[in-house]
């Protein structure tokens, strides 16, 4: 069966405290499976190159973004049934062993609910400098980030060896209660051949579906012997960045698509939504997405 998550409220002014809690109980009630959350901390005035390679500057919603693993660690204790993931943390924004830290602490608060980690190489140049980060490392810098993060969440004593990190012997605790399961968010070549290596899942955001399932089957060809197949978890937008818009059938025919293609799990995307100007506008969007679950559910 193919699951049905939703990305949480994270960007824009209309984000608070009271609306999240209230978007995760009627999520919770509605009976979506899974809520996400996205990686961007600054907006940059002076951007280099184009934002996620696809448009001149980051959309105005990504002036305030909330905290990744701090929004998902308050989420977990607002509700105990919904499953939780990241989609997608930029691998340059973190440190993996106190990433590792940081997502073992939630999933111990959430019971073992912390089931996906997305990762990606990232597009801001700027993000990158702000964390010391050199950006044309950042593909060699996810190769040793995911057997780093991999060791972090191993048995005591933990020990790493990498091009860029060094980590122990020490001991790292607490563990995850199960270790999540890691999702690629990369498109390119390289990106993909690291995912087809490395990665469990992989997030093609909104690409077309045959160009996802050709793509899949690629990366299932070239997986290493012994790892089970990549399963895709997707991306449906409401409203893209681009400004492009989605009816309700129209999102509901996606999700039967995803769901006729086997993947694993869909996840729906609000934030864009240009109509969000309050917390009551964006929980209306909200109830408006019940077709979504019974499109998924077949």
């Amino acid at each position: 069966m193919t699951t049905i998550g939703l990305a949480l409220p994270q960007l824009g002014p209309v984000v608070s405290t009271g609306l999240l809690r209230d978007f995760v109980q009627q999520a919770d009630d509605m009976g979506f499976d899974s809520l996400w959350v996205q990686d961007h901390f600054m907006y940059s005035l002076q951007q280099s190159g184009s934002y996620g390679g696809s448009a001149p500057v980051q959309p105005e919603a990504y002036r305030s973004v909330w905290a990744p693993t701090e929004l998902l660690a308050a989420v977990s204790t607002w509700t105990s049934r919904m499953e939780l993931g990241t989609s997608i943390l930029v691998g340059g924004n973190h440190w993996p062993a106190q990433l590792a830290n940081r997502l073992a602490t939630i999933d111990q608060l959430s019971n073992g609910r912390l089931t996906v980690v997305g990762l990606s190489v990232g597009w801001s140049v700027e993000e990158h400098l702000a964390m010391g980060v050199d950006p044309t490392t950042r593909g060699r810098r996810m190769d040793d980030f995911v057997p780093a993060l991999r060791a972090c969440w191993g048995d005591d004593p933990v020990e790493h060896r990498g091009e860029f990190f060094e980590i122990g012997p020490a001991v790292m605790r607490p563990k995850p209660i199960s270790t999540p399961r890691l999702m690629s968010g990369m498109y390119s070549k390289p990106g993909l051949d690291r995912t087809a290596r490395d990665f469990d899942l992989w997030n093609p955001g909104s690409a077309p579906i045959d160009t996802v399932v050709n793509s899949l089957a690629s990366m299932n060809a070239r997986r290493p012997a012994g790892m089970a197949p990549l399963d895709v978890i997707y991306r449906v937008a409401q409203q893209s960045t681009a400004g492009k818009r989605l009816s309700i059938p129209e999102m509901s025919t996606r999700v039967e698509e995803c769901a006729t293609a086997g993947f694993e799990g869909v996840i729906v995307e609000t934030n864009f939504c240009s109509e969000i100007d309050t917390p009551r506008a964006w929980l209306k969007i909200l109830a408006d997405l019940g077709p979504l679950i019974d499109a998924a559910r077949g």
